[in-house]
């Protein structure tokens, strides 16, 4: 047979690029013993290829097509449409013509056939694309059938597909399309199979969607199918639908919708014995493939026959586990405020870290950390505090563990590690340091961390200099233990305050009613280097304030050559100084900064352009003081305030004096929690100067091609290759594409080892109807415009502004300076986001689910900062 045609036992997933994705899946599953697959052939790409080439027209309507956006609607339709014209109106080459012809007679002309698109960016392992091209089924007569090639091959350029490729960033020059003809079977009852299920992710359930004729009714939507769900062979869930019609095929070609009787509208679909058949064909399939499978399937004269089978590509990876034990993960990235995919050096290097100070193994999935806490849930007393404690980092997250606790097939095989997350050993030190911290209650506690951490790194910054090579592992392994311990030493100080703010709001709330008194308490305090962050970028403001040719510079500044064009400016080289000078201090941050990959401020300061010219904007000269001001003075007087009510009660004097000692403590210590964070991310940045020094030498050597290469390794690969001078580039380009993938999931906040997503919801009674629930993390109310900001570098706020996000890290404070309010879809109390929302007096609800994309840029909306819910006003 010639290169336009193969048929399916020809066929392997090595030819995806000449039958396309679902071609190539016909090919394999023709292979697998014991599954039947309807007899059928392809016309190759080649075949689409030879009837597009060298047609001018055709290049001239793709030329035009590839210069619009998703938003050119209209234009898209109109191009789309002539395209599909075209394509129709071309005819079929004799040579192609002819082995359509052969194929059909080998098969049977009398028969009928479905004849189905597949492009070669469909049925992939991370993109679907399914449904975006078109299928016909019954068709009959070769000449039908060669029209139908051609409505396939058009359907390449309906308006959905084209988008939908825009979406995903293919190139519609680069996506080419061969057809599959496959000899229709006529099926009592059809439908999907997915091996994993998809509501739950649980890779050991499977779920069967079922429905009488053929599988376009239920593909369509007209008719509500049966859903049964299958767990290791036995049926655990049935949901029997109401099915008034079905479509079946008719005599002389196509299709229609006929009417079910009555006494089987509500009738099961399939017998027991067929859905557990069904389930051993399903898992048979996935074994082949090796990941989970969206089947579809269909039963004619009680022989099941598969007509499709492709990846199901919306699960989110499951961390891989070597035991048959049931394992539950939480997001590491949601306890860090970052939720987007790390590199895989960025992963390992801070798991590496991470490890040091809790002994924990770290997992990897989709591009994130998770932590196996399925040892803290075996225990009841382990259990308890570590849910508990769950409230301050994510109250969404700890609703999910409160669904775990309820699963008995969950709980009842949990795997027992060796060691718990934290030893026992560890939990008294910090105990005792925590008491001790409390009762001396002493600032210069918190101060003496601070100089000494700042001289340790000191010293690390001047040893990186002259590190190269295998000295480079040295290094690290050395610095992360000094790290460690002095980190571990400072957790009295950050414990102290915590239990303060936890002391002041629940005390104080049973007293006096105070909703939250802690939020105000802490505005302003000492000592806070996340906080102190964002008023200081006000003073590099206040000198760009003056100099008019200078900020119209800062509209459109050249990455290349900022500081070069500023000396050129009237008032630049002072501009120039005064950020310099920020950045000696701040330049290690980012967005995304607990990942080392992430490009720094120092590496890039145009970042804090659009901050600066924010707060000129929004603020008068020298709000730093006056900002810092405010917030002490309301600090001090709601102290005085809360310390006047109490002495009036009965027993007050003694409860006044316990108050103004948490108070006093709260203030003392709170500004220090950031900075354990601060040394951390400056760490990261003295590592990350040493590991860029080495890309540059791997470049030269010809292992890599970019800087940014050395980050799709792994830690440990990265000391072979340096050891070595050996690298296989090739998994470079993989971990590229990975990650790629992973940068489009949203990682679950809680799973399993059988990758089922524990739900988590809240409890929606007690807030109005129609707003958005999430935890009040900062007190008051708010009503402003919202301004949906997914990247730091876009942010343009204006005064009166509540900034909406996915989550907000220390390097968003500069942002914080000029909005009035804050929503997150991730938080809790003690996240960085509300510390600083709390530090600067502005109302804020966290773990709002989706808010980016319920919210709208622009929308008015309402922050109740003390009951926790957002209002969308218009």
């Amino acid at each position: 047979m010639n290169s336009y045609l193969l048929s399916f036992k020809d066929i392997d997933k090595s030819q995806l690029p000449v039958v396309g994705g679902k071609g190539a899946n016909l090919g394999e599953l023709s292979k697998i013993e014991g599954i039947q697959v309807p007899e059928g052939f392809c016309v190759t790409t080649e075949a689409y290829k030879k009837v597009i080439e060298n047609n001018n027209e055709f290049n001239r309507f793709l030329e035009e097509l590839s210069h619009l956006k998703v938003e050119d609607r209209e234009k898209i339709g109109e191009i789309s449409g002539k395209i599909r014209r075209l394509i129709e109106d071309i005819t079929i080459p004799k040579d192609i013509d002819e082995g359509i012809t052969a194929f059909i007679k080998k098969f049977g002309e009398k028969n009928a056939y479905a004849v189905r698109s597949s492009a070669t960016a469909e049925d992939l392992p991370l993109a679907s694309f399914a449904g975006q091209q078109d299928t016909y089924l019954n068709i009959i007569g070769k000449d039908v059938i060669l029209h139908h090639v051609s409505m396939c091959w058009a359907s390449l350029f309906t308006d959905r597909a084209v988008i939908y490729r825009m979406q995903n960033n293919f190139d519609h020059s680069k996506v080419y399309l061969s057809v599959v003809i496959q000899k229709m079977v006529f099926p009592v009852s059809s439908g999907i199979m997915f091996t994993a299920d998809p509501i739950s992710a649980n890779r050991k359930v499977l779920s069967i969607d079922a429905s009488y004729g053929l599988g376009e009714a239920l593909v369509s939507g007209l008719v509500n199918a049966d859903i049964y769900k299958v767990k290791e062979g036995k049926i655990i869930d049935k949901k029997i639908s109401t099915k008034k019609i079905a479509i079946y095929g008719l005599p002389q070609g196509g299709t229609e919708q006929r009417n079910i009787d009555a006494d089987h509208q509500n009738a099961q679909t399939l017998s027991d014995q067929q859905i557990l058949q069904l389930e051993q064909t399903g898992r048979k399939i996935e074994k082949y493939f090796g990941r989970p499978q969206d089947i579809e399937w269909c039963i004619y004269e009680d022989k099941i026959y598969i007509v499709q089978s492709r990846p199901i590509t919306t699960l989110y990876p499951a961390p891989e586990v070597k035991d048959d034990k049931n394992h539950v993960f939480f997001s590491f990235g949601h306890r860090q405020m970052m939720t987007e995919a790390m590199s895989p050096l960025s992963m390992t290097f801070f798991a590496a870290l991470f490890k040091m100070m809790v002994d924990s193994p770290m997992y990897y999935a989709g591009g994130r950390i998770y932590v196996d806490s399925s040892n803290e849930l075996r225990l009841p007393i382990m259990r308890k505090s570590f849910v508990k404690g769950l409230a301050t980092i994510d109250v969404l997250m700890q609703n999910a563990y409160y669904n775990v606790l309820k699963r008995e097939d969950i709980m009842k095989n949990l795997y027992k590690s060796k060691k718990p997350m934290i030893s026992a050993k560890l939990a008294i030190m910090w105990l005792s340091k925590t008491i001790e911290c409390y009762r001396k209650n002493d600032p210069a506690i918190a101060e003496f961390y601070m100089t000494r951490n700042k001289t340790i790194m000191m010293d690390l910054e001047q040893q990186a200099q002259k590190i190269s090579g295998m000295e480079l592992f040295d290094f690290i392994e050395k610095s992360m233990t000094k790290i460690k311990d002095n980190i571990m030493d400072t957790y009295g100080v950050v414990f102290s305050a915590a239990y303060a703010s936890s002391w002041i709001n629940k005390n104080l709330g049973k007293w006096l009613g105070e909703k939250n008194p802690a939020d105000t308490l802490a505005q302003s305090v000492s000592n806070n280097v996340t906080s102190e962050m964002g008023l200081e970028l006000l003073d590099v403001s206040d000198v760009v304030r003056k100099y008019p040719e200078v900020i119209k510079y800062l509209e459109n500044p050249k990455d290349e050559s900022f500081f070069e064009d500023l000396m050129e400016l009237s008032g630049g080289i002072e501009v120039r100084d005064a950020i310099r000078e920020f950045l000696k201090k701040y330049g290690m941050r980012c967005s995304a900064e607990i990942d080392i990959s992430r490009t720094r401020w120092n590496e890039r300061p145009t970042i804090l352009v659009p901050l600066i010219l924010g707060n000129i904007k929004v603020y008068p000269p020298n709000a730093h003081e006056a900002k810092f001001e405010q917030g002490l003075k309301q600090a001090k007087e709601k102290e005085q305030d809360i310390l006047r009510k109490l002495e009036k009660m009965p027993g007050g004097r003694g409860k006044a004096k316990k108050a103004k000692k948490a108070i006093s403590v709260l203030r003392n210590y709170a500004g220090y929690r950031e900075f354990n964070k601060y040394t951390l991310i400056w760490y990261e940045w003295i590592v990350k100067q040493v590991i860029m020094k080495e890309a540059e030498s791997l470049i030269k050597q010809g292992l890599i091609k970019e800087p940014g290469d050395i980050f799709y390794l792994e830690y440990e690969e990265l000391r072979e290759v340096i050891k070595t001078n050996k690298l296989d580039y090739n998994i470079i380009q993989k971990r590229r594409e990975d990650y790629e993938i992973y940068e489009k999931l949203t990682p679950p906040r809680v799973i399993t080892s059988d990758g089922e997503i524990i739900s988590s919801q809240y409890d929606t009674s007690k807030i109005p109807e129609g707003a958005l629930a999430g935890v009040a993390v900062s007190t008051g109310t708010i009503e402003g415009r919202a301004r949906v900001i997914l990247r730091i570098e876009d942010a343009n706020i204006e005064e009166g502004d509540i900034l909406v996000t996915t989550f907000t890290d220390p390097s968003w404070t500069p942002v914080f300076v000029s909005i009035k309010g804050l929503v997150t879809e991730v938080g809790g109390m003690m996240t960085h986001g509300a510390v600083v929302a709390r530090e600067y007096g502005l109302p804020a609800v966290v773990s709002v689910e989706n808010a980016t994309k319920l919210i709208k840029d622009g929308q008015r909306i309402r922050v109740n900062g003390t009951e926790g819910y957002v209002e969308i006003l218009e």
